[in-house]
Order: structure tokens, then sequence, then C-alpha cells
């Protein structure tokens, strides 16, 4: 009996065989970031039905909260999972611990560390005022320290690598990590304006400011938000399925082609502004040329569910996976669209733009995450779910919950832009600025509900993996004390000479 309770967790089981630890830690953080950014998120929804509801307290307007729910989800939530996920792949796939010693270590505790300096910041008003880099010249230099250790160290774990050919998931995460790179150390080229204050300034000012800090956007999107998610799907969705992927040519065809084109494509976010129209149409050129890699990613991953699909309708993790490629492939035409001017000039500045952002994050970026957060928590504790049926209840409430915020946004967007361009039989505005503000409300309401139903979904989530962590923790205590004790018996009886 000894032997066999050893066996599980000694040496040869895959909790010491790999460095889980630094795993499980991301893993947890990443849930907890994610929780309080979707509470963030309904709180700034109820802002926008009623503006009183910040108590004329200045860390609660929405001009504060707005970053802090963009630093907790992008970088809170999606940051840590990619780390979790990342580090997890790389050892399974490569076969051996992740390198560096304490360096993991240290990338966890930095990530955390940079991500309340960064809310504290945010909340006080100290913000670099610019999309998903709002943190100022200290923090954000920390930051690119510890995201270059992190490349360190999975870059090293590649490399001692004792399988030779390395898996497609890895390319997206490797992507990922390198894009992200560059991207923090040109955004983050700030001078500080005194050397022991926050405020600082970039070298780059007027269309050259906009130009840069939409390209780091995008890369955000394309390396963050899209490679890193791809990359566990590459993984995760065959390995759910219990399927090999159905083309690796292809996944490499995706890969490149993505690599290739995405970082071209972010002047479409900038239509209509003072950006030259040559940078605008490259923009728009390379976000069409997107379209056909985009979804022979989506095809790759459904098409190796093919002849499964049973497994579908029983397997509510599996189904999380498959469902956040639908979204991926809807999020992707959308973008297309908006990135052509004749579409964008209807979209642009209302909130079918929010209603987008919104599909791909909870759509495509939230499914997939709590598809593989299913798939990694079991496989980190050695256990099973505490209860599938509560999964099953979560996927349907947040399906349920993502059409209804989408199409409350994405709808009310285009009625929003018909009356912005809506003219009388004078030539004047048919509608007033704060008209069209007013006829919102009803469109506010249902994202409102949207985003309720959604973080109930979230907390179900949490309270049964939260369950499954802790009945784990208490089985493994019980074996370990067995072991123990067990152990201690037979040494007893060595120094008392027994047989």
């Amino acid at each position: 009996m000894v032997s066999t309770e050893a066996l599980a967790y000694g040496a040869t089981s895959p909790r010491n065989r790999y460095d889980y630890a630094v795993v499980r830690q991301f893993t947890v953080m990443s849930l907890v970031f994610g929780l309080l950014g979707m509470v963030v998120g309904v709180y700034l929804a109820g802002e926008l039905i009623w503006p009183d509801l910040g108590f004329d307290l200045p860390w609660l307007t929405f001009g504060r909260l707005r970053p802090v729910h963009t630093t907790l989800m992008v970088f809170g939530f999606c940051g840590n999972l990619l780390f979790a996920a990342s580090y997890y792949v790389a050892q399974r796939t490569c076969q051996t611990r992740l390198v560096g010693g304490m360096f993991p270590a240290s990338v966890f505790w930095g990530w955390q560390i940079i991500l309340v300096l960064g809310l504290v910041s945010e909340s006080l008003g100290e913000t670099q005022a610019r999309k998903y880099a709002e943190f100022e010249w200290p923090i954000a230099l920390f930051l690119v320290l510890v995201w270059l250790v992190s490349l360190w160290v999975y870059v090293a774990t590649l490399r001692r690598r004792k399988a030779t050919p390395l898996y497609v998931a890895n390319w997206f995460f490797l992507a990922c990590f390198v894009g992200m790179a560059l991207s923090y150390v040109l955004e983050n080229l700030l001078l500080p304006v005194d050397w022991f204050g926050m405020k600082s300034y970039s070298p780059f000012s007027g269309v050259q400011s906009a130009m840069i800090q939409w390209w780091y956007g995008h890369n955000v999107i394309t390396f963050l938000m899209n490679m890193a998610f791809l990359g566990m799907m590459y993984y995760f969705l065959p390995k759910q399925a219990g399927r090999p992927l159905y083309s690796y040519r292809l996944s490499v065809l995706h890969f490149w082609s993505l690599v290739f084109l995405s970082v071209w494509a972010a002047p479409n976010h900038l239509n209509w502004t003072a950006l030259p129209d040559w940078t605008v149409t490259l923009g728009v050129t390379f976000s069409v040329m997107l379209l056909l890699p985009s979804l022979a990613g989506v095809v790759n991953g459904l098409m190796t569910l093919s002849g499964g699909w049973v497994q579908v309708r029983t397997d509510p993790v599996l189904r999380f996976m498959a469902v956040a490629l639908v979204f991926y492939g809807w999020a992707t035409l959308e973008g297309v669209n908006m990135s052509l001017q004749t579409f964008n000039a209807l979209t642009h500045y209302t909130d079918w733009t929010i209603g987008h952002a919104h599909l791909a994050t909870l759509g495509w970026v939230s499914m997939m995450s709590f598809g593989v957060v299913y798939h990694l928590v079991p496989r980190l504790w050695d256990t099973k779910l505490y209860s599938v049926r509560l999964v099953e209840i979560h996927f349907w409430i947040a399906l349920f919950a993502i059409v209804l915020h989408t199409a409350a946004l994405e709808v009310g967007g285009i009625l929003q832009g018909v009356r912005l361009r809506a003219l009388d039989e004078y030539g004047n505005l048919a509608y007033s600025f704060m008209e069209t503000d007013a006829f919102l409300t009803v469109p506010y309401g249902l994202r409102g509900v949207g985003g309720l139903l959604f973080l109930s979904g979230v907390l179900i989530m949490v309270y049964n993996l939260a369950v499954t962590i802790v009945r784990a923790q208490r089985k493994r205590a019980a074996i370990d004390a067995r072991i123990a004790a067990k152990l201690a018996v037979k040494g007893l009886r060595a120094r008392e000479g027994a047989p």
C-alpha cells in the first residue's frame, strides 16, 4: 500500500516531474483577477445607466475605472492564464521542467506586483491616458523587465526539450512572448518629467503617437488575445477531445500568415482620422487578407472534432472550446467588415465597436479560457472536477449572456450610427447628441443584464473549482499522513529489530 500511494505522489508523478507549482499559482490568480475585472465591468455598465452610481468619489468615476477594468481583464485575467498555459504546454510537449530555478516564481510575483501597482496608480489617475498602455514609466519599465525574464524562461525551456519537433502550440506562444516584448519596449519609450515622480511623456507626438499607440494596441489584441489563445486551442482542444489535430500543415500555414499579416493591420483602427490615406489603405488591405488564415484556424479546430460531435454534446468543457472557435470566426468577420471605410463610417465612434470588442473578449477569449481552466485544474491537482453539471450550467448561462450583451450593443450601435448621421429636410442633424445618448438607455440596460448573467456564471465556475481544489488538497493531505504513519511504523520496527 505504501509503494502504491507513494507512486501517485512520488518522483515519477507529473506533479514532481514538471514544475506545476507556478502553473497552479498563475491559474488561481487568473481566476481572481478575472472575477474582479468582471465585477468592475458590471459596475461600469451600471454607471452608464445611472451616472450618479459613483457617489462623487473620484476613484469610482468611469474615467478611472475604465482602465482598471481593462488592466484586470487583459493583463490580470488573460496575462496570468497565458503564463499558466504556456508554461504547462511547454513542459508537457518538451518533456522537461521549466528552466531557471527561481526565475519562474520571480515572473509570477513580479507580474502580480505590476498588476497591483498599476491598478493603484490607475485608481489615483496616474496613467499615460492611452489604451492598453495606462501604466506610468516606473511601472512600465518594471513590466518590460518581467516580460523579458518570462520570455527567457520560456525560450530556455524550449531549447532544452527532449523531443526534436516543436509542437505548433509553442509556436503561437513564442510569437506572443516575442511580439509583446517588442511592443512593450517601443510603446514604453517614455521620458520621465521627474526621476522621483510618476509623470512622463512619449517622444512621439501627434499622428505618430496615434500610430505607435494603435500599433501597440493592435499587437496586444493580436499577440496576447489572439496568438496566445490560439496556442491554447491547438493544444487543449485536441487533448480534451482525445483526437489528433486535423492538419499540422494547416496550423503552420495559419501561424505564419497571422505573424506576417497582423503587424501591418493596425492602421484600420484609425479610419476617419488624421492618419495619411496610404497608411489606412495599407491597414485595410492587410485586415482583409487576414480573413482567410483566421478562418483556416477555425476550420482546423472544428475539423479536429469531425466525427466526434457526440463528445461535444456530452462534454461541456469541450463545448466551451468549440463555441469559442465559432465566436473567433464571427469576430474575425466583423473585424474585416469594420476595417472597410464604408462600413466603418457608420460604426466608428458608436457602441458597435464596444460590442465587437466584447464579442471577441467574452465569446472567444473568455470561453476558451473557461475550457482551458476546466481542463487544467483537475490535472494540476490530480483530481476530478467537483461537478460536471455545474460546468454545463455555466456554459449555457455564459452563452446566453454573450449573445444578449453583444446583440444589445451591436444593434444599439447601428441605430446609434444611423441617428448620428440622420438629416432633416433642411440638411441639419435630425437628432442631437443627447437625444441619441438617451436612446441608448435600453441597450445599456440589456448590456448590464448580460454582464450580470456572465458574472453569475463565473461565480459558479469559481465555486466549482474552489471545491475541487480544496477536496484535492484534503485528499492528498490524508494520503501523505497515511504514508508518513506507515513509514514511521516501519522505521520503529527497524530500530527495534523486528522482521
